[in-house]
C-alpha cells in the first residue's frame, strides 16, 4: 500500500496523471493561472500524445455538430480558434480549411438542415449549398445537398502536446505507469509508479484517457461510468487529389461517432475514416490484440450489453466494414464515387474512450468528476483535441480550487 505520511514533504503541488493533450494543456493552464505552482505529469509512455492525440484525424472541429450551451459547443467553437492563434504563435503546422457536409439522401436533408441550425445557433458560419455547387469545392463528391463550414481546419495535434509540455514548464516524467494511489483527505494525494517510483501531491488531476475510469477507481472515487473502448480504423487514398480539403456524411444522432468521412491532412495525404467497432483492449489498435483482463471489464458493465441491444444493426455494419476491404470502399463511394478498393491503402487505427453509464447511455458532452483532493476527466473524446485548451484551464480552475481548499 502506498502511503502518505503527515509532515512529509510533497512533491508537487499537482499531479497530472495522463500525457495527452488534454494532460498537457491543463498542466499548461495551471502554470500560466498560478505561476510557481509546481506541476509533474505521469505519463506511461515515452513520450506524449501516443493514443488518442496522435491517433486521430488531426482535424480542427468547428462546433457545429454539439448541441448549443453544452461543454463541446462551447469548448470546440472557442478551443478551434485558440489552437489556430497557438499553432500560428508557436510555428506549429496548420491550416483552416474549411469542410463541406454533404447529404447524399433524402433522409438526411431534415438532419443537414439541423445541422444548419445548429452551427447558426453556436455562433458558425455555415452556407448551404446545392447539388450542382458542391463541385466548386470538391469535384469528385456527389450529393443531394451541402454545407459549408469554413472554419474547420487541420493541424499537427502531436506538436501541440510536445509544445504544451515544454511551454508548461512541468515535470514530465515518461514511462511513468500508475501502479496504486492512495489519497488522504486531509494529506494529499501518493501515487506509486510500475518503476517503483513514489509521487507525493497535494492534488491529483485525472487525464488517463482510455484508463481514466480504472485512475478514479484506484483513487477512491467510483465514476458512475466505465470506458468502452471504440476502434476507428483509417484508410490512406493512394489517389489524394481526389480530394481538395475536408468532407463528411451527415452524422447518425443517436451516436456521437461522425461517420466516415475524407480529410486532407497538414502532409497533403487524404485520410479515410473512421469506422467503429469494439476494441477487445483499451488499447485494441486491430483484432490480434486481446487483453482479457480489460475485455472482461467491459463484458462485465451492463452499459456494454445495453449498447449491443439498442444498435446491433448498425454495429454489424461497422464490423463489416473493418472485414471488408469492399464494404468499406462502398461506403466511401457515397461521397466519393470515383474511389475504388484499390486506392485505399490500410493506415494506423485509433481506439476512442467513449465513457458508457450503466443503462447503455453514450455519454455525449465532456465530463469531469471531482473528488477528495482530486479532479477526473471521464469523457474527452473528440473534438477534446480541438477543445484542449478551454478543456485543460477549466481542469485547471477546478485543480486550483481544490489547491486552495487544502
Amino acid at each position: 500500500m502506498v502511503q502518505v505520511l503527515s509532515g512529509i514533504a510533497y512533491d508537487c503541488d499537482v499531479l497530472v496523471v495522463g500525457g495527452g493533450i488534454v494532460g498537457l494543456s491543463t498542466a499548461y493552464a495551471i502554470t500560466r493561472g498560478a505561476p510557481g505552482t509546481r506541476v509533474v505529469v505521469l505519463e506511461k509512455e515515452a513520450g506524449p500524445a501516443r493514443h488518442q492525440t496522435g491517433r486521430n484525424s488531426g482535424v480542427i472541429h468547428s462546433g457545429i455538430y454539439y448541441r448549443p450551451g453544452s461543454l463541446k459547443a462551447r469548448y470546440a467553437v472557442r478551443g478551434a480558434a485558440e489552437m489556430v492563434k497557438f499553432c500560428a504563435e508557436y510555428g506549429i503546422a496548420h491550416a483552416v480549411t474549411g469542410k463541406l457536409i454533404v447529404a447524399t439522401e433524402r433522409s438526411e436533408l431534415p438532419r443537414l438542415h439541423g445541422l444548419v441550425q445548429r452551427g447558426r445557433e453556436n455562433g458558425i458560419p455555415v452556407r448551404e449549398l446545392g447539388a450542382a455547387q458542391i463541385a466548386e469545392y470538391e469535384p469528385e463528391v456527389e450529393g443531394l445537398a451541402a454545407i459549408h463550414v469554413g472554419t474547420t481546419g487541420v493541424c499537427d495535434f502531436v506538436g501541440v502536446a510536445r509544445q504544451l509540455a515544454e511551454a508548461s514548464g512541468a515535470e514530465i516524467r515518461y514511462g511513468a505507469e500508475v501502479r496504486r494511489i492512495d489519497r488522504r483527505p486531509e494529506l494529499g494525494v501518493a501515487v506509486l509508479t510500475t518503476a517503483g517510483d513514489v509521487v507525493r501531491a497535494r492534488v491529483l488531476v485525472n487525464c488517463a484517457g482510455l484508463h481514466c475510469d480504472e485512475v478514479a477507481r484506484l483513487t477512491g472515487d467510483e465514476p458512475g461510468m466505465r470506458i468502452v473502448p471504440f476502434r476507428g480504423e483509417y484508410y490512406t487514398l493512394a489517389r489524394p487529389e481526389l480530394v481538395r480539403g475536408l468532407v463528411y456524411p451527415v452524422p447518425d444522432p443517436a451516436f456521437p461517432f461522425l461517420g466516415v468521412h475524407l480529410t486532407r491532412g497538414i502532409d497533403g495525404g487524404v485520410h479515410i475514416g473512421p469506422n467503429a467497432v469494439p476494441a477487445l483492449a483499451r488499447e485494441g489498435y486491430d483484432w490480434r490484440t486481446v487483453r482479457p483482463r480489460e475485455l472482461g471489464a467491459t463484458l462485465a458493465w451492463p452499459g456494454s450489453w445495453q449498447i449491443a441491444r439498442r444498435h446491433w444493426r448498425y454495429g454489424t455494419g461497422e464490423l463489416r466494414r473493418s472485414l471488408s476491404r469492399r464494404a468499406f470502399t462502398t461506403a466511401v463511394r457515397r461521397l466519393l464515387p470515383a474511389v475504388t478498393p484499390d486506392d485505399l491503402v490500410p493506415s494506423a487505427a485509433g481506439v476512442r474512450a467513449q465513457a458508457v453509464l450503466r443503462d447503455g447511455t453514450l455519454v455525449d458532452d465532456f465530463l469531469i468528476h471531482e473528488g477528495p483532493r482530486a479532479v477526473h476527466v471521464l469523457n474527452a473524446p473528440s473534438p477534446a483535441a480541438t477543445a484542449s485548451l478551454p478543456i485543460g484551464r477549466e481542469v485547471a480552475r477546478r485543480a486550483l480550487e481544490a489547491l486552495r481548499s487544502t
